[in-house]
């Protein structure tokens, strides 16, 4: 059994000198009990006892149990850092033991593994790749930086110390344009927070992407409240009120339209829990970022309006001549912005339908002098007066 952190609020972001050999503190906890990851201790009437895997001390006394603690100094320190300096709230408890894979690796094996003059244990929270590491004293210190940079050299990236900057570099990609969604795949790159402890390694990854540790955990605790698409727009009012109209006839095909559009791996990191109500799931799938997406957010919700607007519109029957080419052409030019490589695209590349140069082509074959396409015109008088 692993003794849960205790609730309520405790800064933890203790001063840097060593702490002292933290046997006094377990001697103090053993009237009660410790059990946590595979170390226990317990104390009687016969004096201590203190087990971990593989070894077991009865009837010990003060002197006895301190150097039985020492022994297995690993146990004690860690049992230490997870009660007296990581965060004690459960949800920032839980990520940091997550990160480090508290569930999957033993003690040794993480001690191992977490030392200094090892690569310590990282873990990719959506483009954030958080290391740990253990100093001499059994601390841990925390280093992020882009899941893409994890093997640049320190001196190459801009480097932080306040976790307070996530929040700054997040709202801006790498081009310098506005990220409105602070969950979109497009974190910039060239930076790195280097020797955070606990509590500001958690403040940095909050800053990053806000209120995605807080879900994670509600998820693993069974308690996320879901708040899907039909009750979302039911409270819509205002501009945003028109989404309604999409919970009638052909709404829940055009819900799975919105969320293949938006709530794509492609698009956003978030993993949809969200369906269209609570009996009736969306037929596209949700995605499969580590944190949750609750329910349909601004960003989804503003697009929505919009197609509910141009949804609305008729449908009309225009007559183009395109060849084979042609056609195939304009399919690839819209998967390649809706994609997002149309930058990725050479401009030599003639072979690609998308590519600047074949595109101009076509336009130049295509459209009239005022835009319209094969010279057939959009408004439905015009369009429709020479055809079927």
């Amino acid at each position: 059994m692993i003794d849960p952190p205790p609730t309520g609020r405790a800064v933890i972001e203790m001063s840097e000198r060593a702490d002292p050999w933290p046997v006094e503190a377990l001697r103090e906890a053993a009237t009660d009990g410790v059990d946590f990851d595979g170390l226990v201790v317990t104390r009687d009437g016969d004096g201590f006892h203190l087990a971990v895997p593989g070894a077991s001390y009865e009837g010990l006394s003060a002197v006895a149990f301190a150097d039985a603690a020492r022994r297995h100094g690993a146990y004690v320190e860690n049992w230490l850092f997870w009660h007296q300096h990581a965060p004690q709230t459960p949800a920032d408890w839980a990520f940091l033991r997550w990160i480090e894979r508290a569930d999957d690796l033993s003690v040794p094996e993480r001690d191992e593994r977490l030392r200094d003059d090892g690569d310590g244990v990282t873990r990719e929270w959506g483009q954030v790749a958080v290391t740990v590491r253990l100093t001499g004293n059994g601390r841990r210190r925390y280093d992020l930086r882009h899941a893409d940079e994890v093997d640049v050299a320190r001196d190459a990236l801009s480097t932080y110390a306040d976790p307070c900057e996530a929040r700054r570099l997040r709202k801006t990609d790498d081009d310098g344009d506005y990220r409105p969604l602070s969950t979109a795949p497009t974190l910039p790159h060239g930076w790195a927070f280097v020797d955070l402890g606990p509590a500001a390694a958690v403040r940095a990854v909050d800053g990053f992407y806000p209120a995605t540790i807080a879900n994670w955990h509600r998820e693993r605790e069974g308690v996320l409240d879901v708040t899907h698409w039909h009750e979302t727009v039911s409270r819509q009012t205002g501009i945003y009120g028109v989404v309604q109209t999409w919970d009638r006839g052909e709404g829940h095909a055009h819900v799975d339209r919105v969320a293949e559009a938006c709530c794509d791996d492609s698009q956003c990191l978030k993993r949809r829990e969200w369906e269209y109500d609570a009996e009736t799931p969306l037929s596209v799938d949700g995605g499969s970022g580590v944190f949750p997406c609750r329910e349909p957010c601004s960003m989804v919700i503003a697009a929505a309006r919009e197609w509910t607007r141009l949804e609305a519109e008729q449908s009309r029957t225009y007559a183009f001549d395109l060849t084979p080419s042609e056609k195939e052409q304009i399919e690839t030019i819209i998967d390649a912005v809706a994609d997002g490589r149309v930058d990725e695209i050479r401009e030599g590349d003639t072979g690609d339908g998308a590519n600047r140069y074949r595109a101009r082509y076509l336009r130049a074959k295509l459209f009239d002098e005022v835009g319209n396409l094969c010279g057939v015109p959009t408004d439905a008088d015009d369009a429709n007066a020479d055809g079927p």
